[in-house]
C-alpha cells in the first residue's frame, strides 16, 4: 500500500503547484473556495486528511487538464485512506503513529541512532523499561499496553516478506551507555545479532568509537530516511527532537541527511564485525553484572 501521509505530501505539492500556476495566493484561493486561508495552507502542507469532494471542488477552481485531474483525484483517495494505526488513535502516541504510516509504503528505510535503539528492533521488555522511565518522569500521553502492541504491529509491517529494505546504523556509544536494566540490554543485543543474521532485507551496522576529525558534522540525534517506489513521491527525512520530530521533504534537505548517513555508514563496521561487537558488549554486560543478572 501507499503511505497516506506521503500521499498527503504529494497531494499538497500538486495543489500548491496548480495554485501558483494560476497566480493565486492561499488567501485568494480560500476566498474563491469560501474557506479560510488556513484551511488551504493545511491541505497544501499535509496537515489534514483531505475530503475528496472538497478536493474535486478545488480542482474545478484550479482547472487542471483532464489527465492531471484524474491523477490528483487518485492521489487524494489514497491520501484520505486509513491504516491499522488509525484504530489506535492517541493510545500509541503521535510520533509512533506517524512512523507506522510512513513505513507502510516505504521501499527503503535507513536509520541512524546515536542513543537507545530503534522501535522496530526493540524487544517488549526493552520498550516496557523505557515506558517505566517515561512514567517516572511525568504524565504520559499514550497507553503503555497499546504502544507495545502497536510497536509489534510496526515490526511485522517492516519485516514482512515484501517489506522495505531496512538498514540501521547504531552508535557504539549508545550501546555501551544504556538506560535499561543490564539483563534486558544483554537480551536485546543478542536479539539484534540473531535478527541481523536471519533477515535478508535487514542490514545492521555499528559506528565504532574512534578518535579523529570527521568529514561531515556528526548527527546529534536519531534520524530516518525513507524512499518510495513511486519516483513522484517525495523522499522523507525525520529527525528526532524532544518536543516533536522534524519532518523534512525538500530535496536539498534529504541530500544533506543522506550525506551524513553515508558518512557514518562508511565508517561503520561490516555486518559481521558489527555482530561480533554486539556479542562482545553483551558478554561484557553479563560479566560485569555477575550472578545477579
Amino acid at each position: 500500500m501507499s503511505s497516506p501521509f506521503v500521499r498527503r505530501l504529494r497531494l499538497g505539492a500538486e495543489l500548491r503547484a496548480l495554485r501558483q500556476r494560476r497566480g493565486l495566493t492561499t488567501e485568494q484561493l480560500g476566498g474563491l473556495f469560501h474557506q479560510s486561508r488556513m484551511k488551504i495552507s493545511r491541505l497544501e502542507n499535509a496537515q489534514v486528511r483531505p475530503d475528496l469532494v472538497e478536493v474535486m471542488d478545488l480542482l474545478d477552481l484550479l482547472g487542471p487538464t483532464d489527465d492531471k485531474r484524474a491523477e490528483i483525484i487518485s492521489i487524494a483517495r489514497e491520501a484520505a485512506g486509513k491504516g491499522w494505526w488509525d484504530a489506535y488513535g492517541d493510545a500509541m502516541g503521535d510520533r509512533q503513529r506517524l512512523y507506522a504510516d510512513i513505513e507502510s509504503g516505504a521501499a527503503t528505510i535507513r536509520e541512524y541512532f546515536p542513543t537507545a535503539l530503534p522501535g522496530n528492533l526493540q524487544l517488549p521488555a526493552y520498550t516496557q523499561s523505557l515506558i517505566e522511565d517515561d512514567i517516572a518522569a511525568g504524565p504520559i500521553s499514550y497507553v503503555p499496553e497499546r504502544l507495545i502492541e502497536a510497536r509489534r504491529r510496526r515490526q511485522e509491517t517492516v519485516f514482512r516478506p515484501d517489506g522495505p529494505d531496512y538498514e540501521v546504523v547504531l552508535d557504539e556509544v549508545g550501546l555501551r551507555r544504556f538506560s535499561v536494566p543490564p539483563k534486558i540490554m544483554h537480551d536485546q543485543l543478542v536479539h539484534l545479532v540473531e535478527e541481523s543474521a536471519l533477515r535478508p532485507k535487514f542490514v545492521l551496522k555499528v559506528f565504532p568509537i574512534r578518535t579523529g576529525r570527521t568529514s561531515v558534522p556528526l548527527p546529534k540525534s536519531a534520524f530516518f530516511l525513507y524512499s518510495f517506489s513511486d519516483p513522484a513521491d517525495p523522499s522523507v527525512v525525520i529527525e528526532e527532537a524532544t518536543a516533536a520530530d522534524h519532518v523534512r521533504t525538500r530535496p536539498d534537505e534529504f541530500v544533506k541527511y543522506v550525506r551524513r548517513y553515508e558518512f557514518v555508514r562508511s565508517a561503520a563496521l561490516s555486518e559481521e564485525e558489527s555482530r561480533g561487537l554486539l556479542l562482545e558488549i553483551a558478554n561484557q554486560i553479563l560479566h560485569e553484572a555477575g550472578p545477579h543478572l
